[in-house]
């Protein structure tokens, strides 16, 4: 038993003790001492076998449960042709009978022959003829007489008074004298002489207990065949079937069996009791042996119980079914303590006595269920074989996985030290795929043979424990940390393994994929992804947070003279990346699945703070003065009195204006947020690329390659608010900071007298704060921005100039060279505009011009012309007022309008006196 079960000292293969006997006690204190010496009496009593001419023995042809020596692969046995003497002879042997026992024995058989010749053996009550027949000079030792006395005695109580065949009545007269004569008898004061007055009364009462039958017609005696004497006396004889040192069944089995059957009408015993009691006995040896060769017991268990299920079929005996329920339940409980931890109990180096433990537990179950034994078909909760088979299988498989379980956390928890910080349920992981592969490769093969599906059964047991274990470690989840991914990620595997293993082992068989459907699934991804949209919020939040913070902070460029950019943006981007860095060691396999979640995410707060970064600093719109009211000239009269300052109406924004005080919305504080938000676009392009090789890295090459990390809302956010923010500066520089050169003196009076150089040099000293401020990736835009609106103040000047301003054809000339001079200055500061984009931007004006040059009939003309195409009704002196086009340009009425009221003539003075009635100042 140890050699087969983990034990490998072949010293210890027959300690294992016997099993617990499946007969009830006895309730008389006869020992198995007791019970041999009666066993072997009463076996040659029926054999006859006495004096010098002993019964030959001629072999029968045997039953095919008899019949065992084929069963164990033994040759013809020595004392085959010897006869019953010569095997009653190595009986006696293994039954530890000494000679001089066996001689006294045989002397009283002569003497009950001699008495009552012809009488059979199963019609006499042997320990009464023995009582009788022996006398205290038999013995060598009178201790050893009264030993043997008492012993007699105690068999006819047993026989007679505690287990007779048939019941016994309460009024019985001879029950009561015998009881009374049994305990004389124990006290030492019965006199045993066989005239004795009290023999005879012993004698009398032992007649007329044991003729008693059941129907109470026959002359049968019973004193030996009730229920568990008999057996209890047959064990003894059963044993002599085994080698005493060896365990093993003997040669000579058949010979053995034959004479053992001789015994049968004593004890009352048939071929199914029989049957019933060796298989129990075959099985008993094969516990004690526990030997390699103790396989051909487990077969002939095997065999033996085919009969027994055969048998238990047909009788409704009670005695043999408490005895068939007892035997099945202790030979069921010996091989379930093996099969319930059969993990424990079978390494490769046992696995072959698997099979046989399994085979005979299931038949003892099977047995057991068909004859409706109520306490194990409520265990098993089935009837019919398959079921049978099935419902034991999965019970084994369940325990056994579940105690295996149990003990690898156990050996997790031992093994785990300070070198070894890996997560408790990612080593149990480790170990519950080992255990299932363990279980695939070793067991599942041999337990298919009574389910197809043990790996099924197996896996899904594992999974249901590992899943009770990470329900609850992830119940109390509030936060993603590198040991909650790795305890993910192993949960994770260890599904796929499971579930593959599932699958495989369910493949063509009926029932496989509802087997697979029964493992809810762990959804450690989903708790992953929930985990880090979790995290992801939290970071976004941080963010958000963050960058209301640092929007407080100041923008003043002179406060951060280290840098041309806000340090806040800095700061935000930093932040950003540390995010992107957290979010790729978190070690997840779902970083392209969950990245763009926090990529829109930071997306968002980064677009919060670029439209924080461009917002409260105006637009074009906001600093475009008003257009003043439409006048005529005042002809011959001066324009512009001595200190009298241009009332120029200009529409500023709340945070416009260098004279305000408020240096963030200066030319340096602009130029500060351009730069701002250019160093953020910058940054975004280089974020995409690392991002990428942070991908990589992660083992997700393929996503990498077709991955586009775009910061849209703030890449387009940054793009709008430069242009934006470049549009703003030139303009307030334009008409605010330079109007005192522009707006306020550009060809007030007489063009002649005030010129566009002083506006020139106001604008070298502007690009020279743009050159050495702004960023030279973006330089260029503004300086462009910077030329389109002094483009528009210089077409202003000319059209919307207000009534300080008059023009003549003579001052074209001068208009055209500061012109050219303003195109000048852009196409040769430093390296210059591009020819082509300063064109573009000074078409307006160069289309303009021509108006100034051309004679006064000549615009009312076309003016006339351009408004009947305009208007349908007209009349010769009135004509309706053309709106402000979005452009000028020479052919809009508008545009023809305003060159007549800034015409210094009197012929334009007076079309628009008699045509809009205009007045010469407001």
């Amino acid at each position: 038993m140890a050699r087969l079960f983990r034990s490998s000292d072949p010293a210890a293969a027959t300690t294992a003790p016997p099993l617990p006997s499946p007969l009830p006690d006895l309730g008389v204190a006869l020992s198995a001492a007791d019970l041999r010496a009666t066993a072997y009496e009463l076996l040659v009593a029926a054999s006859r076998a006495t004096g010098a001419k002993p019964l030959t023995y001629i072999p029968q042809a045997a039953t095919a449960a008899a019949k065992m020596k084929g069963a164990f692969g033994l040759g013809p046995s020595p004392s085959s042709t010897g006869g019953t003497a010569a095997v009653l002879e190595l009986v006696r042997a293994r039954m530890g009978v000494t000679e001089q026992a066996d001689a006294r024995i045989r002397r009283a058989l002569l003497r009950v022959a001699a008495g009552q010749l012809g009488t059979p053996a199963d019609s006499m009550v042997w320990p009464l003829e023995f009582v009788q027949k022996c006398k205290a000079s038999d013995f060598l030792d009178p201790l050893e007489y009264e030993a043997w006395q008492t012993r007699n005695f105690k068999l006819l109580e047993a026989g007679l008074l505690v287990h007779p065949l048939v019941p016994l009545k309460k009024s019985s007269i001879s029950a009561k004298i015998m009881r009374q004569i049994i305990h004389e008898a124990y006290d030492g004061k019965l006199e045993t002489g066989r005239n004795s007055e009290s023999m005879i009364r012993l004698r009398n009462a032992v007649v007329s207990l044991a003729c008693r039958s059941l129907d109470e017609t026959s002359d049968e005696c019973h004193w030996a065949d009730g229920f568990p004497l008999n057996l209890h006396i047959y064990k003894m004889l059963v044993e002599a079937c085994f080698d005493v040192d060896e365990g093993s069944v003997v040669q000579e089995i058949d010979e053995t069996m034959e004479l053992l059957k001789k015994t049968w009408p004593i004890f009352g015993v048939n071929q199914m009791l029989h049957n019933l009691y060796f298989t129990w006995a075959l099985f008993n040896h094969f516990v004690m042996l526990g030997q390699v060769n103790s396989n051909d017991l487990f077969c002939a268990t095997e065999n033996l119980l085919v009969e027994v299920a055969k048998d238990a079929k047909i009788t409704k005996d009670p005695d043999y079914c408490d005895v068939l329920g007892s035997t099945l339940s202790s030979i069921m409980g010996w091989t379930e303590k093996r099969l319930l931890g059969y993990h424990e109990t079978f390494n490769t180096g046992n696995i072959y006595s698997l099979q046989y433990i399994v085979s005979i537990g299931i038949s003892a179950a099977k047995i057991l269920v068909e004859n409706q034994d109520t306490s194990y078909e409520n265990h098993s909760g089935v009837k019919g074989d398959i079921d049978v088979m099935r419902s034991r299988i999965e019970t084994y498989i369940h325990s056994s996985l579940r105690s295996a379980f149990a003990q690898t956390m156990e050996e997790g928890a031992s093994k785990r030290s300070s070198r070894n910080r890996m997560p408790a349920l990612s080593f149990l992981a480790k170990k519950t795929s080992d255990l299932a592969i363990k279980e695939k490769n070793v067991y599942s093969p041999i337990l298919k043979k009574w389910h197809p599906l043990a790996a099924g059964v197996a896996v899904a047991t594992l999974h249901a424990c590992f899943g009770n274990e990470l329900k609850q470690f992830t119940a109390g989840l509030t936060e993603l940390t590198p040991d909650t991914v790795q305890v993910l990620k192993a949960a994770d595997k260890l599904e796929k393994d499971l579930i593959h293993i599932a699958i495989e082992d369910s493949m063509d068989i009926a029932g496989g994929k509802s087997l697979v459907k029964q493992m809810p699934p762990y959804e450690a991804g989903t708790v992953m992804a929930n985990l880090v949209k979790a995290w992801v919020k939290e970071q976004i939040d941080k963010l958000k947070g963050c960058a209301d913070q640092k929007l407080e902070q100041t923008w003043n460029p002179v406060d951060n003279n280290s840098d041309s950019f806000a340090p806040s943006s800095v700061d935000m981007l930093q932040l950003i990346e540390e995010t992107f860095d957290a979010f790729f060691e978190l070690s997840i396999p779902m970083h392209s699945t969950l990245l763009s979640d926090l990529t829109a995410g930071l997306d968002k707060c980064l677009h919060y703070y670029v439209s924080k970064v461009k917002s409260g600093c105006g637009t074009r719109s906001t600093v475009f003065p008003q257009l003043p009211h439409l006048t005529r000239c005042d002809v011959g009269s001066k324009l512009f009195k001595k200190n009298e300052k241009q009332q120029f109406p200009v529409k500023r924004g709340s945070q416009v204006g260098s004279t305000t005080g408020n240096e963030t919305s200066s030319l340096p504080g602009l130029c500060f947020r351009i730069n701002t938000l250019h160093y953020i676009q910058n940054e975004l392009e280089n974020l995409d690329t690392k991002i990428k090789s942070c991908l990589r890295n992660a083992a997700q090459p393929d996503v990498a390659g077709g991955l586009s990390i775009n910061f849209e809302l703030s890449q387009a956010a940054c793009q709008e608010g430069i242009q934006q923010l470049c549009e703003t500066t030139a303009y307030m520089v334009i008409f605010n900071d330079l109007s005192h050169v522009l707006m306020d003196t550009l060809y007030v009076g007489s063009p002649a007298s005030n010129r566009i150089l002083p506006l020139l040099k106001e604008l070298g000293l502007i690009l020279r704060i743009v050159s050495s401020t702004v960023h030279s990736k973006v330089r260029n835009r503004l300086i462009t921005a910077l030329m389109k609106a002094s483009f528009d103040a210089f077409l202003l000047v000319l059209l919307a100039g207000g009534p300080t301003r008059a023009f003549c054809c003579q001052d074209y000339q001068i208009i055209e060279d500061d012109f050219r001079a303003l195109r000048g200055f852009y196409l040769t500061y430093n390296d210059g505009l591009p020819e082509e984009l300063v064109a573009k931007a000074s078409s307006e004006v160069k289309s303009i011009l021509p108006l100034l040059r051309t004679d006064t009939e000549t615009l009312i003309e076309r003016f006339k012309k351009t408004i009947s195409e305009s208007y349908e009704c007209t009349t010769k002196s009135r004509f309706p007022m053309p709106p402000v086009p979005p452009h000028w340009s020479p052919d809009n009425p508008n545009t023809i309008l305003r060159v007549l009221c800034y015409r210094n003539e009197e012929a334009a003075t007076k079309f628009l006196k008699k045509a809009y009635n205009l007045p010469k100042t407001i």
